[in-house]
């Protein structure tokens, strides 16, 4: 059964508490489809089945996000066990390969949301996963969306140069410059954001609709 919750589908009863099998669907909401469904889950041999539960959520979370799944795993497993783990804690538990965790390590070490840290009478590399969550925000905001908007911004830059040296007609100018002013006004907002961690997207309802001959900011 389906419960609708804040504009949530869920299935009912939990799959962890299902007390007989029953069937599971797939989920169609606002463009994306996701399955619900116990097959979904990574198995975690090593793991007590609370901790599995809640690293196949957030790596769930995390693939949605656009990220690699195991990166949550590894970054939920360290935020769980709240303490330094090398790399082959990472590949025990996670039953994951020495260069697969590697590979996240790095990448998570990059986004700032995990840290190499030192521990006494041992040699090999430990990590702890970042717990200011407002931190892990920003830095992955400046890392993947400001500098994708930053690009769209200029791109749209040089479309409306190009479409004046071509002399395309007002009405389509018009539109280019709507949305390099939206282009403009989302890099002001994430900028923002990363100095303030407050959003600001008020003025966007009407934007592209709004072609005035306002020139763009340079």
């Amino acid at each position: 059964m389906l419960i609708m919750s804040t504009g949530v589908f869920y299935s009912w009863p939990p799959r962890h508490r299902v007390a007989k099998p029953h069937s599971f669907e797939t989920i169609e909401m606002h463009g994306y489809t996701y399955r619900d469904s116990p097959e979904d889950d990574i198995d975690f041999p090593a793991l007590d089945r609370w901790e599995a539960l809640a690293i196949n959520a957030v790596g769930r979370v995390i693939e949605f996000w656009g990220f690699k799944r195991n990166h949550g795993h590894a970054w939920c497993l360290l935020y769980l066990r709240g303490e330094p783990m090398s790399a082959a804690d990472l590949q025990r538990e996670l039953g994951l390969s020495k260069g697969a965790v590697s590979m996240i390590s790095r990448d998570l070490e990059a986004w700032g949301v995990a840290h190499r840290v030192q521990v006494p009478q041992s040699k090999v590399r430990h990590f702890v996963a970042e717990v200011d969550f407002l931190q892990m925000l920003r830095r992955v905001i400046q890392a993947r969306e400001l500098s994708l908007v930053v690009r769209v911004r200029d791109d749209l830059k040089d479309a409306l140069y190009f479409a004046r040296e071509q002399e395309v007609d007002p009405a389509r100018l018009k539109r280019v410059r709507g949305m390099l002013r939206l282009a403009d006004m989302m890099t002001d907002a994430l900028s923002f954001f990363l100095k303030t961690l407050h959003l600001d997207f008020s003025e966007a309802d009407d934007l592209l609709e709004d072609t005035g001959d306002t020139a763009p900011s340079a």
